[in-house]
């Protein structure tokens, strides 16, 4: 029987090669910065050896996309109005599950896992920026809270975990 891991962590070679056969292209700037500086900001999910999907994250704040990089006025008041000011974040920066891949229940472990994860750091606030039907409709089902950004034209969600 097939049985699904999670892995925290990852090798940055190992990783762009993975992302570009996942349908996501060339790994960005900003996502190789998240794995250089701490690689277990990459969560991976793997099945005999294959890695079916990702998670992305970083810490951040209701005032700060990431250190020293504030946010635009309209993003602060959407995050001040989910979570109150001054609060610590996780953002999910990305969630991916290769298209081979989806409608298996893999996203539902993902976040199950995602979210014990991050419980444990000691950070129960996390914010996923989202425009993927499948996104939209996972955070949805999970009972985050959602808010729109009209200027950004995404969807703000988010969820204080216990």
């Amino acid at each position: 029987m097939n049985t699904l891991k999670i892995k925290v962590g990852c090798d940055l070679s190992i990783f762009k090669e993975y992302y570009k056969i996942s349908g996501r292209g060339e790994l960005g700037a900003i996502e190789e910065k998240i794995i250089i500086e701490n690689s277990s900001h990459c969560i991976l999910c793997i099945e005999n050896q294959e890695i079916l999907g990702h998670v992305l994250w970083h810490e951040c704040s209701t005032s700060e996309h990431r250190r020293n990089d504030p946010r635009d006025k309209k993003d602060k008041e959407i995050l001040e109005a989910l979570f109150g000011e001054n609060q610590n974040l996780i953002e999910l920066h990305e969630l991916w599950l290769r298209k081979q891949f989806r409608r298996r229940g893999i996203g539902k472990i993902i976040f199950d896992y995602f979210e014990g994860f991050i419980l444990k750091k000691g950070i129960k606030n996390i914010v996923y920026y989202a425009d993927h039907p499948a996104a939209l409709a996972i955070c949805r089902n999970r009972g985050y809270k959602e808010a729109y950004n009209e200027e950004a034209n995404w969807y703000i969600f988010a969820k204080s975990i216990k």
